[in-house]
Parts: C-alpha cells; sequence; structure tokens
C-alpha cells in the first residue's frame, strides 16, 4: 500500500514541476517578445512601464482572489482550469493589434498568473509536507528550465521572422494540452491528505513582522533586479545596444541557464561555504553583473553581463525562504507565505522604476538603480545566519 501512495507521489510531483515548466515557458516568450509587442501595438516606451506595473499588480489581485476560490473547490482545481488559461492569453497577446486589445490580453494574463502562481505553490507547499524534506527548488528549477524554454522559442521567432500570432498561437496550441494532460496527475487528496490544510492554518497564523522585515527588503530587492532582467534585458540590447531581435533574446537565454546553473548546484555552495557567504557572494557578484552589461560596449558583452547576473542572483531567493524558515520554525509556512508578499513587490517596483529612468536618461543609467538595490543585500548578510533565531515569549 506504501508503495502505491509513493508512486501516486513521485507522478503528482512530476506532473506538478510540468506545470512549472510551461509557466516558465510562457512568462519567458512573453517577456522576451516586449519590442515585438511594442511594434505591433504601438506602444510607447512612456507607456510601457504602465503595462508592465500593471501585470503584477493584477497578479497580487489574482493570487488574493485564488484564497477564496480554493477554498470553494480546491488548489488542483484551481489549477487544472487557470494553467490552460494562461496560456490562451499568451494567444491572445498577440491576435491583436490595438492597445485596448493588448491591455485586455495582458490583464488576464496578470490575474491568471497570480492565481497560478498562488496554487501551484500551494500543492508544491503540501507536496513537500508530505514528502518530509525539501522539494521546492526543483519545481522552482523546472521554471527556469521552461523560461530557457520559453527564451529559445523567441529566439527562433526573430530569427526567421515569426509574426507574433504566429509565434504566441503555435506556442499556446501546443502547451495547451499538455498542461491540460499534466493536469490529470496533479496532487490531490488522496497524494496531499491534510497537508494543503496544514499549511494553510500554519500561514493564517500570527507571527511577528519585525524579524522578517530584513529578509523582506532582500526579497524585493532580489525581484526588483530580477523584473528588471525579465523586462527589459532584450529591450536594452535592442534600442540601447542596437543588437539583432534574435541576438537580444539570448540576454533573457543566458540569464535564466546560469540561473538553472546555480540553483542545480547552489545546495551543494550552501552545505561547503554557509547560507551568508553564498548571498553576500551572490549580491556582489549581481551588481558586478549589472555593471558589466551597463557598461557593455556592444551585444556580446551586455549579454556576458545579463549571464553573471543570474548566476548571483539564483541562490538569494531560496535562502531567503529558508532563512525565515530557520526564524521561526514552528511557523515556518506562515514566514515563506509573508516573504512572498515581496515577490510581487519586487516586480511592482521594479518594471516602472528602470523604465522610467530609461524613459527619461538612458537604459545604461536606469541598470544602475538594481545594481545599487541589489548591493544592499550585502549588509543583510548576517540575518541569512543558521544560528539566528526567533524565540516568541
Amino acid at each position: 500500500m506504501q508503495q502505491a501512495v509513493d508512486g501516486r507521489l513521485r507522478r503528482a510531483r512530476a506532473a506538478l514541476a510540468v506545470g512549472f515548466l510551461l509557466q516558465g515557458t510562457a512568462f519567458a516568450l512573453l517577456v522576451t517578445s516586449i519590442p515585438e509587442i511594442q511594434q505591433r501595438y504601438g506602444l510607447s516606451d512612456s507607456l510601457l512601464p504602465v503595462f508592465l506595473a500593471a501585470v503584477p499588480i493584477l497578479a497580487g489581485v489574482g493570487s488574493v482572489g485564488s484564497e477564496q476560490l480554493v477554498k470553494r473547490s480546491s488548489a488542483r482545481g484551481v489549477l487544472r482550469t487557470v494553467q490552460p488559461a494562461v496560456c490562451l492569453t499568451l494567444a491572445a497577446a498577440g491576435l491583436g493589434d490595438r492597445l485596448w486589445q493588448l491591455a485586455l490580453a495582458l490583464g488576464l494574463f496578470g490575474l491568471l498568473v497570480g492565481a497560478l502562481d498562488a496554487s501551484m505553490n500551494m500543492l508544491g507547499v503540501g507536496l513537500q509536507h508530505r514528502y518530509g524534506r525539501s522539494i521546492m527548488l526543483g519545481f522552482h528549477a523546472a521554471f527556469s528550465l521552461g523560461a530557457i524554454l520559453g527564451g529559445g522559442i523567441a529566439w527562433l521567432g526573430a530569427h526567421d521572422d515569426l509574426s507574433l500570432f504566429t509565434l504566441f498561437g503555435t506556442t499556446a496550441a501546443v502547451l495547451v494540452p499538455l498542461a491540460l494532460l499534466a493536469g490529470t496527475r496533479f496532487p490531490g487528496p488522496a497524494e496531499l491528505g491534510d497537508a494543503v490544510r496544514e499549511a494553510a492554518e500554519a500561514a493564517a497564523r500570527s507571527i511577528p513582522w519585525r524579524p522578517l522585515l530584513p529578509l523582506c527588503v532582500a526579497m524585493a530587492a532580489a525581484y526588483i533586479a530580477d523584473a528588471s532582467v525579465s523586462n527589459y534585458s532584450v529591450k536594452y540590447l535592442t534600442d540601447g545596444l542596437h543588437s539583432a531581435d534574435d541576438v537580444a533574446k539570448l540576454s533573457y537565454l543566458g540569464y535564466m541557464v546560469a540561473m538553472l546553473l546555480g540553483r542545480t548546484l547552489g545546495d551543494r555552495g550552501v552545505q561547503r561555504w554557509g547560507p551568508v557567504a553564498v548571498v553576500r557572494t551572490g549580491a556582489a557578484v549581481a551588481a558586478l553583473g549589472f555593471a558589466i552589461a551597463a557598461a557593455a560596449p556592444g551585444p556580446a558583452v551586455g549579454i556576458a553581463g545579463f549571464t553573471l547576473l543570474g548566476l548571483g542572483i539564483c541562490a538569494i531567493i531560496p535562502q531567503v525562504f529558508a532563512a525565515g524558515g530557520r526564524l521561526f520554525p514552528q511557523d515556518s509556512d506562515a514566514a515563506v507565505a509573508r516573504l512572498n508578499l515581496f515577490n510581487y513587490v519586487g516586480f511592482l517596483l521594479g518594471s516602472p522604476l528602470v523604465g522610467a529612468l530609461a524613459d527619461a536618461a538612458s537604459y545604461r543609467l536606469a541598470l544602475l538603480a538594481p545594481l545599487a538595490l541589489i548591493l544592499l543585500i550585502v549588509p543583510l548578510g548576517n540575518h541569512f545566519a543558521p544560528d539566528r533565531r526567533h524565540r516568541v515569549s
């Protein structure tokens, strides 16, 4: 009987990893096609930050709203519904040619991604409870792998001069059936038991904010850097370094390849040198990557800078979650839930910040803002030490 249960858990874990991979593919394809989206819809550089900022705002709304949907149905039911829908909104973004159509497509994408993110991670936490060991990094590595695939698809589309309709529509036609198929194996009551409910109850318990604030700052800074790369690396290479469209896609692709490599090997580095050294070194390397990209004389050096940035930032976000769990070992889910809010804070601030500075000055100067913010993590390094504890009296 135990063997059958273990088999279901393994299949559910594999299916959920596929879900993360598909989401990474859709997200990367969208963000690496921003120059083509601007051209198709006549979206000006001054309006671009507004459109990009609306996505994380609506994602936050979708994430909060998904809590009520999960209570009425289940995390599995929500994920089965919204993941194919996200893929369809990707196709919709390539169909129109007017700004209101783009606004509608991106608005739906944001709302659905918020619900998708919440339900995927809820199921991931539930599976982790059942496994009794950390498996979440594997899911996020699957997302990184999907992002590499999405960036590669965008590169092929630019190289072959495919229209957005063809590129997004064809990709969605492949992703939707895969999402529906994976959904048949997503974890449910048979695999999770009471794990999701227990995780939700833990997240609802009251814990103090103050010990988490340094980690919240680190999380926001890391996601500001990530949003800067996601939304503007390709744009910087095309507009700032006058790169060809297909070459420009390699900036985000290199970033995600380095991210995947770092996440695959990062646990060994933490075990050998400790989280404080890994986080501080990672922040310094990420800042160096920004500096190289900002000073790049041409596309090749710019791509190298963004690739180095991915290697530096890859371990910071997982270590923020790990440090929060160590602060409140009895309420680790509650700590993680609070820290995850600053994912959206970082995305909300990062895109408008870089976009506004680029519009007012240049992309080179705009990249110095996330560079300075990522360096804030260096003096916060002591908050990642394994021996830090918060004891609630």
